[in-house]
């Protein structure tokens, strides 16, 4: 006999609590074997196919494709030894003898399966007195209230509502929870589903003509993805971080040869970001105090042994900053390979959360969208942001003479915590002396 086995969604790690259906990969009725995608969901930090730690036939999905998800409410349920499911064990394993995965996600573990919780339900009761015999699909969100049931029927205890920013998100558009029919495991009233109900009322005809002298509240963007996670983080720097900026002109036109000079001998062509990003790590290197980030806990500040390069990357889901590993130990070459192939992986919604996480200072090119100056938010929690303007040409004395140089302004944000100005100005001051004299590089240890 088959034996159902639910499978939730999993921690997806770095601190993520939700998640939203992208696209199902699988349906009901399919045969699944152990470790395959069954879905693509979309966190704070990157696309991810999830894989089902179990092998058989798929036999209910929750939530539509847009719906947000919790960590831990039901994906899909299974049923594990089913005579429609042959072979789906890894390596062709029989699926009674694949009890489960080996390869986890953080805090999914499979290799017993887990005692399958039991599930309450409301207003299962139908007109004929009995329930239904299979799964089906949780009801759509509605306004609209129920015909009044009698008053040992009523729904008692609190509202099923976990989340704080659901209620939140209810109490500030005036939304009532208890009229609400949760989408949720046991009727778990989610995000989506005060959303939906929005949407609902927002479309509903106005019952009296509204005043000729209200104004229109807008259109109203969820900040939830990426979007809400960068919200969040730069909220946050503001809210912990004393930062201060300063900036300078600097000459950028002997780099700019020096550039054309190395993609002229046939090799693999330099980007000018992965040299700006050479220059960075020798500068860390001499102010290491930047490499840093602070230990409110612990009142310290924790100077850090390697350069992990973040670069701030715009892509149509959203800024992202993805994470140049052990930037300090690469070549020019090493350091485009690596820029393009990151690039390339945000675009496409690839980066894995591995990929975000773990910078140790930031590297801001926002010169390609035509700007000179800016003052960059710290990506928290590092202690501090190097900005890049566009390049252009502008009147420069140079040899005291009046010439026309390639000028960029660089501009840093630092965390007045872990230095002073005098560390920031040295800092930025050698950054600019080596774009103007690249050969400054050859003198760094």
């Amino acid at each position: 006999m088959a034996q159902v086995l639910e499978f939730k969604l999993p921690d997806l790690g770095e601190g993520l609590t939700e998640a939203e259906i992208v696209r199902w990969l699988v349906a009901v009725g399919d045969v699944v074997a152990i470790d395959q995608p069954v879905v693509e969901v979309e966190t704070a930090k990157a696309m991810v196919e999830v894989p089902c730690p179990y092998g058989g036939v798929v036999t209910a999905r929750y939530g539509e494709e847009g719906t947000e998800l919790p960590v831990g409410a039901p994906l899909i349920t299974v049923a594990v030894g089913s005579p429609d499911a042959a072979a789906v064990g890894p390596a062709g394993e029989p699926a009674a003898e694949a009890e489960g995965s080996g390869n986890v996600l953080v805090g999914y573990g499979t290799q017993a399966p887990a005692r399958r919780r039991r599930r309450v339900r409301t207003q299962l009761t139908v007109a004929n007195g009995t329930a239904p015999a299979a799964p089906a699909p949780a009801p759509a969100p509605t306004l609209t209230p129920e015909p009044a049931a009698p008053e040992s029927l009523a729904p008692q205890g609190p509202v099923p509502v976990i989340s704080p920013l659901v209620r939140k998100l209810a109490r500030d558009n005036g939304v009532d929870l208890h009229a609400l029919r949760g989408t949720g495991p046991d009727g778990l009233i989610l995000r989506a589903d005060v959303e939906a109900a929005l949407r609902v009322e927002a479309t509903a005809p106005p019952t009296t003509a509204p005043p000729t002298t209200a104004a229109s509240e807008g259109t109203r963007i969820p900040l939830k993805g990426v979007r809400g996670a960068v919200a969040e983080k730069l909220s946050r720097s503001r809210r912990e971080i004393p930062d201060a900026t300063c900036w300078v002109d600097a000459d950028a036109t002997e780099l700019l040869r020096a550039r054309a000079a190395m993609n002229a001998t046939g090799a693999p062509k330099i980007s000018l970001v992965a040299l700006l990003a050479r220059i960075c790590a020798a500068a860390l290197a001499r102010f290491p105090e930047l490499n840093s980030y602070v230990d409110t806990e612990a009142r310290e500040v924790v100077q850090l042994p390697g350069v992990h390069l973040g670069f701030a990357a715009q892509t149509e889901r959203g800024l992202v900053v993805p994470v140049v590993r052990d930037a300090h130990t690469r070549d020019a070459e090493s350091l485009t390979a690596e820029f393009a192939r990151l690039t390339e992986a945000a675009r496409a919604g690839r980066l894995t959360p591995g990929e975000l996480t773990g910078g140790t200072f930031t590297l801001n090119n926002y010169g390609v969208f035509g700007v000179d100056g800016s003052t960059p938010i710290i990506n928290h929690p590092e202690a501090a942001m190097l900005g890049v303007g566009r390049i252009v040409p502008k009147p420069w004395v140079h040899e005291g003479e009046l010439a026309v140089r390639q000028v960029v302004q660089l501009s840093l944000t630092f965390d007045h915590r872990v230095c002073d100005g005098g560390t920031a100005g040295g800092f930025l001051r050698y950054v600019a002396d080596c774009v103007e004299q690249p050969a400054v590089l050859l003198r760094t240890v």
